[in-house]
């Protein structure tokens, strides 16, 4: 059976708004994000341009005035002339503040409902927001909305590893190690924090749930937040970080499993951890570890990379 595509473009007079899903991987864009972007675009001398961007992301929340106006200069308060630190265009970009603001989506279509012709005059485009038809506009913001928040959670880019081959408990927390293969060849040692969540464990709906993944790729080293929640990855940067599991190790001794959990979603996990625990079950972790990135450089040249392709329980 084939699925209807979405409707993610809307035309309201001489502008379309268009709404996307995206993610934001730390070191590769700006920082570690997703969510939803919903621009506001026109025709500019025959050439589809984004007139304004408004990004309601888990982080990023925030607006931008003419994204691809190179020519916008907008002038920042009296008070701040003469500084140096301050850029010559300072307001086209600005920050959502969250507890004022609220849901992000929500705020963004209110917005457009009233100021959307002074947001695009502001933007540098004055001709565009004469021959807008407001009415017009708020006759296709429900749809619009309706479609951001579906995308928001029907797009949420998540992941299910495999648990690992190799699986030891840690008070409410187990480690899994596993040697991991992307069908691209990258791929190494992978360890994955997980715990059960959703109910107590005699229980049959309980979930073993992973919290926290490091996975130790001989190329593209990374690790995520929250893989099946918020699922904000993260590039080391290999300059500095030549032995990506000689980190996280350093992470688990100097006790920062809990506080990253806790950004991975799971509060009450970090708040049950058994340190003592954890610090007795990482001698034998760290070591088979080493034998398992040992035992990839032998059958492959790359620390932990097996043979053949290891899939994802489900993929991304």
């Amino acid at each position: 059976m084939v699925q209807a595509q979405k409707k993610t473009r809307f035309t309201a007079g001489p502008v379309t708004f268009i709404a996307r899903h995206e993610l934001w991987d730390e070191n590769i864009q700006d920082h570690a994000d997703q969510g939803v972007s919903i621009t506001v675009q026109a025709n500019v001398d025959g050439r589809d341009t984004s007139l304004l961007r408004f990004n309601c992301f888990d982080i990023e929340k925030s607006y931008i005035y003419g994204p691809e106006n190179p020519n916008l200069e907008i002038k920042g308060p009296i008070m701040l002339e003469g500084r140096t630190d301050v850029p010559k265009s300072v307001g086209k970009l600005y920050r959502m503040d969250p507890i004022a603001v609220g849901n992000p989506i929500g705020w963004t279509i209110r917005t457009m409902e009233r100021k959307l012709p002074a947001m695009l005059a502001r933007a540098g485009y004055p001709e565009i927001a004469d021959q807008l038809d407001l009415e017009e506009v708020v006759l296709v913001l429900p749809e619009l909305e309706a479609c951001a928040r579906d995308l928001f959670a029907s797009r949420r880019n998540t992941v299910k590893h495999n648990r690992g081959t190799h699986v030891y408990e840690a008070g409410n927390i187990r480690f899994g190690l596993e040697m991991r293969r992307l069908p691209v060849g990258d791929g190494g040692l992978a360890v994955h924090v997980l715990a059960d969540i959703g109910g107590a464990t005699d229980k049959s709906y309980v979930e073993e749930t992973e919290i926290m993944a490091f996975d130790c790729f001989w190329d593209g080293p990374h690790y995520h937040y929250g893989p099946r929640n918020k699922n904000h990855r993260i590039y080391w940067d290999r300059t500095l970080v030549e032995d990506p599991l000689g980190w996280v190790f350093e992470q688990l001794d100097s006790k920062k499993l809990a506080p990253m959990i806790e950004r991975a979603g799971y509060h009450s996990v970090a708040a049950d951890l058994d340190v003592d625990k954890i610090e007795s079950v990482l001698v034998e972790v760290k070591q088979k570890a080493r034998e398992m990135q040992a035992e990839g450089e032998k059958l492959t040249g790359h620390p932990g990379l097996p043979l053949e392709p290891t899939p994802n329980l489900v993929p991304n």
